[in-house]
């Protein structure tokens, strides 16, 4: 036991610094300074959509009009993390109305498809990739829905970047080319994929200029024909046709009959700070239970690689990711006890399970009293804000392809479980449970940040560690988002997965020795892993000086501008 324990520091060690870049301001580990800008603001995780988005501002658009224009850019120059096959969540500030609003489009099941199905042909859970992992696509539905309420350019000006990109070209980007690469070997067997995406034969290499013509001809006729051309047209028809000719169920009604759901964000207050998400299917109500809990601990007279309070951090996850597994689900279909979830007085509850000393093996869910993805956000100049993301699920999602339209359809149907009696087990016309969470902080009723994290169960720990980056320890925008990450996994899943065991903790370089071996003393088990830590972007609002505050981050291709 003490010899691996010695290894796996060793490993560990590896991974950590001997020096650190100095900086003349801000810390070592902020690598570039936050974008400043009076007049509208953007950050991406692609450099390309964020000059989308700041033309589409310049050219007058909302910031409704610059978030639907990035994000198509994106569904072409990453299409390993986002297409109008899957689905999105935006958070939304109405300057106007000064209020948020909050958007799911996220897509239901297919009708004709029963849990029967599954128990009969032997399967434990729903496929990760092919036809029985696909719902419907929600994300064109979002973009009329936001648009319909607060654009202002026609959708074909705000298409018509991408639609140019597509079909004249765009060079990859080094940590896109990355990922497509490692795509190949797993989707390229699905028919219509290589066509698509492996011109020649390969995927395009960092700097290659990439085209995808079929894709600009979907995008051209959703501009021109409107949101019906995808759910009521020949798109649909062709997607219907072709997931039922690869063995699965999702037919043209289903595409018909979806419609997005506008809700109503929830929140928390963390030391004074209004902290919002979107209510489940999505598990952005983590990040508040998380905050209830740590908000019983002073975190703030910690060091921020001080090991006390990174104990503190994932035992706290801990707690709400196995109520994540119990309770998230679509609340139409189970009665989530959101109240009593991110009730203080649960929280305290909670929070006396946690031994300071000593990392836990597992918890249980509690019982509350009932009452692979991009991310993007976008200002204008009147403070409309837009916290939005967008993901195909695995990367580039199911694999399925449908011929001629230049795009993968999601595979998020394999977030349900197939346990009967579960919150999350499948039914027909369900959502599933989602990862992709959109974030937004308050502050004394008026906005103070949009913000999100990449990545899959590490969304929820990232926006904890953005938000306790800057109100406990004082870091700006980019800082919070460059500090290196802590990411912990082993939790019970909301696919009926169990994990336990205390799970593994893989810290991002920069952590210190001391940090690593008081950790492992507690109990906690360290890996050294390569990525899991997320992608982020942020646009904070300085009402005194009037401007807004951006950043991106060093993790991911992005960047964040203004004007």
């Amino acid at each position: 036991m003490y010899y691996k324990s010695f290894i796996t520091l060793f490993l560990v060690l590896l991974t950590i610094p001997l020096f650190c870049q100095d900086r003349i301001t801000g810390r070592n580990f902020a690598t570039r300074s936050e974008v400043i800008a009076q007049n509208g603001m953007a950050a991406t995780s692609h450099p390309l959509a964020t000059q989308i988005a700041i033309d589409i501002l310049k050219q007058g658009g909302s910031a409704v009009d610059a978030a639907i224009a990035a994000n198509a850019a994106l569904g072409l120059m990453e299409p390993t993390g986002c297409g109008i096959g899957g689905d999105l969540f935006a958070i939304i500030w109405d300057a106007d109305e000064e209020q948020l609003h909050g958007l799911n489009a996220s897509g239901r099941s297919p009708m004709g498809l029963d849990i029967s199905y599954f128990i009969e042909n032997g399967y434990e859970y729903i496929p990760q990739r092919g036809a029985l992992s696909v719902s419907v696509p929600g994300t064109v539905d979002g973009w009329f829905e936001m648009h319909e309420r607060f654009g202002r350019l026609d959708m074909l000006s705000i298409l018509q970047p991408s639609i140019d990109y597509a079909r004249n070209g765009f060079p990859v980007t080094e940590l896109i080319a990355y990922y497509l690469d490692r795509s190949a070997p797993i989707l390229s067997h699905f028919p219509n994929f290589s066509e698509t995406y492996m011109p020649g034969g390969r995927m395009p290499a960092k700097g290659e200029i990439f085209r995808n013509p079929m894709l600009a001809n979907t995008y051209e006729t959703i501009a021109m024909e409107g949101r019906g051309a995808f759910y009521e047209g020949d798109i649909a028809q062709t997607i219907a046709e072709f997931v039922a000719e690869n063995g699965g169920f999702l037919s043209y009604e289903d595409l018909a009959a979806h419609k997005s759901s506008w809700i109503e964000p929830v929140s928390t207050n963390y030391r004074g700070y209004d902290v919002w998400q979107l209510p489940p299917n999505g598990q952005g109500i983590a990040v508040l239970q998380i905050l209830n809990i740590l908000e019983g601990y002073d975190i703030g007279s910690m060091n921020y690689y001080c090991p006390e309070y990174i104990h503190l951090f994932i035992e706290a996850k801990k707690l709400a990711y196995e109520d994540r597994a119990k309770y998230y689900a679509d609340m139409d279909f189970s009665p989530v006890p959101l109240e009593g979830l991110l009730s203080k007085e649960y929280a305290a509850q909670r929070r006396q399970l946690i031994d300071t000393e000593r990392a836990a093996r597992r918890y249980d869910a509690g019982v509350p009293e009932s009452p692979n993805t991009i991310y993007l956000t976008v200002a204008d100049k009147e403070g409309n804000m837009v916290s939005l993301i967008q993901s195909n699920y695995r990367g580039m999602g199911s694999g399925i392809t449908p011929p001629g339209l230049g795009f993968v359809l999601q595979n998020r149907g394999e977030g349900f479980t197939l346990q009967e009696g579960h919150f999350n087990t499948y039914e027909p016309g369900k959502r599933p449970f989602h990862t992709i969470i959109p974030g937004f902080i308050t502050k004394d009723g008026k906005p103070y940040m949009s913000f999100g994290v990449m990545g899959g169960g590490m969304q929820p720990q990232g926006h904890v560690q953005i938000v306790i980056n800057m109100i406990d320890f004082g870091m700006n925008v980019q800082e919070a988002g460059d500090a290196p990450r802590i990411h912990h996994y082993g939790s019970s899943e909301p696919t009926g997965q169990q994990m336990g065991d205390g799970g593994i903790v893989n810290l991002e370089s920069g952590f210190p020795y001391e940090t690593v071996r008081r950790l492992m003393e507690k109990g906690h088990t360290i890996q050294w892993s390569n990525g899991p830590f997320g992608g982020y972007q942020a646009i904070k609002r300085d009402h005194l000086n009037d401007v807004f505050i951006g950043a991106s981050e060093s993790r991911k291709d992005g960047q964040a501008a203004g004007y």
